[in-house]
């Protein structure tokens, strides 16, 4: 399925990443209520934050989600709002969880981040060489 392009005034773009981060001690939590209103707010957030979500899935012990977004925007800040806003929603909803995470955090340090697309680094490459070639102004310099 081709995506459109994201445009602004002037760019054009589409930035896609797959991003992977657990539940702390990876409880496995994520089950029932908890999980449907963690799919709830993760949509909410990425609504707010201009993201687009391609395809996510919310397993017991840990979430996965391959996301589109802006030039603008940081792959780190993005995990900040997603984590952070549905950490505290989730522990404020769902008292149960504070004898689980007395430390107030719900997601486990750190994340997963892969970078998705259109193209492989072979057609960059194959492009790339292609412009190595002198043109009639040798107007093109050669970064190595």
């Amino acid at each position: 399925m081709e995506r459109s392009l994201r445009k602004g005034s002037h760019t054009v773009s589409r930035l896609t990443c797959h991003i992977v981060w657990v539940t702390k001690y990876r409880y496995q939590i994520l089950k029932g209520d908890i999980q449907v209103r963690c799919r709830e707010l993760l949509m909410q957030i990425c609504d707010a934050e201009n993201v687009s979500i391609l395809k996510g899935v919310v397993s017991s012990d840990h979430i996965h989600m391959h996301i589109e977004y802006a030039p603008k925007q940081s792959v780190s800040y993005l995990v900040k709002q997603l984590k952070g806003r549905s950490s505290r929603k989730l522990q404020q909803e769902f008292r149960k969880l504070s004898d689980l995470y007395w430390g107030k955090h719900f997601w486990g340090a750190g994340y997963g981040v892969w970078s998705t697309g259109n193209i492989t680094d072979e057609m960059v490459n194959e492009y790339l060489e292609h412009h190595r070639k002198p043109n009639s102004d040798n107007s093109n310099f050669i970064l190595e």
